[in-house]
Parts: structure tokens; sequence; C-alpha cells
């Protein structure tokens, strides 16, 4: 498979993700400057009850801003850890990406957020090559890594 681009001008990328979560059986890592959609929320503890190894990483300036963040990760019980950018607390942690049984990368310029769904202009391209995947996961490993929990902040 080549690749599949979704646009939210004219498709619910919310829905694509949740396709994908729903098909998960191995692991979902994703690193997400903001998230904030209930239903994706949902997908991933509906993913991680069937026993996939799910983690998340978020910005932890976004993270702190958000009630609706934090009350979705403690209602659903989602394992996360909250990173910044180069600079510390001074820059983002701004990657939009998830990687899906290994095999699968999510990414582009939406946030897993009400907002992106609902009223920006937003992108998901789905690709499963394997050098891109296995770039991503690099990088993913190096942010839970590099990470702390939010009890730590």
């Amino acid at each position: 498979m080549p690749g599949r681009a979704f646009f939210t001008r004219s498709a619910s990328i919310a829905s694509e993700i949740e396709r994908c979560l729903r098909g998960a059986t191995v692991s979902v890592d994703a690193a997400l400057y903001r998230m904030n959609h209930p239903a994706l929320a949902q997908a991933l503890a509906g993913a991680m009850k069937r026993g996939v190894h799910v983690r998340i990483v978020l910005d932890r300036g976004k993270f702190q801003e958000s009630d609706a963040t934090r009350k979705l990760l403690l209602e659903t019980g989602l394992p996360y850890r909250l990173s910044c950018g180069r600079k510390k607390r001074e820059s983002k942690m701004h990657h939009k990406f998830a990687i899906v049984d290994h095999g699968i990368l999510l990414t582009g310029s939406y946030n897993w957020t009400l907002e992106s769904e609902e009223g920006n202009y937003e992108n998901l391209v789905v690709l499963s090559e394997p050098a891109l995947v296995e770039a991503y996961a690099r990088e993913f490993e190096t942010l839970w890594n590099e990470s702390s929990r939010a009890d730590s902040i």
C-alpha cells in the first residue's frame, strides 16, 4: 500500500484514526501535541482493554493548559508521559503521529482534538513503508525515554 491521505475538508479524520485503532492487535505509540477528542481517547482505551500496549507522549504545556485532556486521561487510565521541545520548557513537543502494530504510521497536521475534527483544515497521511515507520518508532522511543510522568511535573 503506497499510502493514503485524508483531509478534514472532505472526510472525518477521527473516523479513520478510530478504524486504525480498532484494528490494532499489538501496540499503539502516539506522540501528540494536543489530545482532547473523547472518541479517540475511548478508542485508545478500547485497544488497551483488548490487550494492546498503548503509550502516549503529550506536550507538557498543552497538558497543563487543558482540563479536558487531563480529565480524559484520568477517566480512561491511558499511560502517558509529558515532553517539551529541544529548548525544554520554552519549546513544544509538536509532533502529531501514531504508530500502530509497528507497521502503520499515522501522521500529519491533525491534532487529536475536537477543534481539528470540527473546525480546522487538517490532514492525515497513513503510511506503511517500513523505513518510515522505523524512523518514527525511533523518534517515539527517544521521546518516551526522555519524557516524564505527569506526577513529576
